[in-house]
């Protein structure tokens, strides 16, 4: 870690993060490179070592962020809204996605290879966010289903992450995609992300409470 103020070092941390995001809105995760990374950013490339030792470190960190914002909607949320039927819970969970679609996309990847290619600590900080993330999905159940059992809410969140993490796939199709599906005699109806998220919770609340 540099020397400097911590008010530096996560600023430098922020930029190079930001700097992850702006280019993945147009490039692949193979084709961003360390390089690519530093010249988005106001200070010299091998700086960014002293923050991140690997590129996979850099997108979990995006991705931790991006949880975290998911994390701060819900508890907007839970501070606004006193109560809420099952179908309005569905679609305030379902809405918070549609917000986030860079998290679904940064789901959709190889966790593995991310996780594998990074420092604990980095994995660590990650593994924090998501567990709040579940928390946060859990504390709407139990203030929104207060009839929802424990062993309900354990039942809807071992379903809900698992699908969440296959949401953008199913709904953001390239038009290669499209014309190898049509070619593959693969039927395909477009869902957005608010419809697959909203259907989805609404069986399982109605499943599980």
């Amino acid at each position: 870690m540099p020397k400097g103020s911590q008010e530096l070092t996560h600023q430098r941390r922020d930029e190079i993060i930001a700097a992850c995001a702006k280019l993945y809105e147009t490039m692949s995760f193979k084709d961003i490179t360390i390089k690519e990374i530093g010249s988005a950013t106001s200070f010299t490339r091998t700086s960014i070592y002293n923050y991140f030792q690997t590129k996979e470190e850099i997108f979990l960190a995006l991705l931790q962020r991006e949880y975290e914002w998911w994390v701060d909607d819900l508890s907007e949320l839970l501070k606004t809204r006193e109560a809420l039927s099952k179908k309005e819970l569905a679609r305030e969970i379902a809405l918070s996605l549609e917000r986030r679609e860079r998290l679904l996309k940064l789901m959709s990847m190889n966790h593995y290879d991310m996780e594998a290619n990074s420092r604990a600590e980095t994995l660590a900080a990650f593994k924090r966010a998501y567990v709040a993330s579940i928390r946060a999905v859990d504390e709407c159940l139990r203030k929104y289903c207060p009839s929802m059992a424990k062993e309900g809410r354990q039942e809807f969140t071992y379903a809900f992450f698992p699908f969440v993490y296959g949401v953008y796939p199913y709904s953001v199709v390239t038009e290669k995609q499209r014309k190898a599906m049509e070619e593959a005699g693969v039927p395909f109806v477009y869902h957005s992300i608010f419809e697959l998220v909203n259907n989805c919770v609404l069986r399982l609340l109605d499943a599980n409470d």
